[in-house]
């Protein structure tokens, strides 16, 4: 695995990165938008995947103009965690996510983003859906995608093994303290701790999510780790000021420390 190409190339509002995996090339792209999102591009020998198409109107018009310079024909769109800029095309669901996506939990954030952001958002999507089934293996463009369980607190979409060398999930895990829409109890840590483990016993090289884009194993582990270091804390802690104090204590220098507040609220709400 490398990098073949990565910056601004091109790109006036977000980055690409491209990694070489032989039989398949992963294009990571950066939106830099407001709320932090990627978008992944799949190609293969005939034919493209694109996985969390962009949501905000100036980065689709650059994903897809990359798209279009390619060359390829998309075969599938996968809208996974993230209902983004796919127009009219079909769509790849795992089972139940798009039911989800039109409920009142994830329809009231998109509302709420429509009202923070307005015409700077694309419509909603209008294509057909096709769902997935969870414990099955699709063939995308010659590539193997596997749909499995995420994290049970989160969403009820598909941790995806692509290719047997990306796993993909809902948040790439990056070594920064957790977020706490990611994380908001005690359960969520010990779900996020399973599915960490899960993902690394794909065996994968690289670890991309729809926040924070993509990072090697060696970061993944140190992710696990920091997961149980938290769970042990939590055991400890009885206060969010005193795990704040705690996580500080443990990682002085680790990014996302804005955040870290309010993640330790979630965590030991006051009673």
């Amino acid at each position: 695995m490398g990098i073949v190409s990565s910056g601004a190339a091109s790109q006036e509002k977000g980055r690409m990165e491209v990694y070489d995996f032989g039989t398949f090339k992963f294009h990571v792209y950066y939106t830099n938008d407001a709320l932090g999102d990627a978008s992944y591009i799949v190609e293969g020998e005939g034919g493209v995947v694109t996985m969390e198409q962009p949501l905000f109107k100036d980065n689709v018009a650059e994903f897809d103009a990359y798209l279009a310079r390619l060359g390829k024909e998309v075969v599938a769109r996968i809208t996974d965690y993230h209902v983004g800029g796919t127009g009219d095309n079909d769509v790849v669901m795992p089972a139940g996510m798009r039911h989800f996506t039109e409920g009142k939990v994830y329809g009231g954030m998109m509302q709420g983003f429509a009202q923070a952001f307005g015409d700077a958002m694309v419509q909603m999507p209008t294509g057909k859906v096709s769902e997935v089934a969870f414990g099955t293996t699709q063939v995308y463009a010659g590539i193997t995608f596997d749909f499995h369980h995420g994290a049970a607190t989160d969403f009820p979409a598909a941790m995806i093994v692509i290719g047997g060398k990306v796993c993909y999930t809902h948040w790439t895990p990056a070594m920064v303290h957790v977020n706490a829409l990611q994380v908001s109890s005690p359960e969520a840590v010990d779900a996020e701790i399973h599915a960490a483990e899960q993902s690394l016993a794909t065996g994968a090289e690289l670890f991309a999510g729809g926040h924070g884009g993509a990072v090697g194993r060696a970061e993944a582990e140190s992710r696990l780790s920091y997961l149980r270091r938290l769970k042990s804390l939590l055991g400890e802690c009885h206060d969010a000021q005193s795990l704040a104090v705690a996580l500080r204590d443990a990682y002085p220098d680790l990014p996302g420390e804005d955040g870290l507040d309010a993640l330790c609220k979630a965590l030991r709400p006051t009673e």
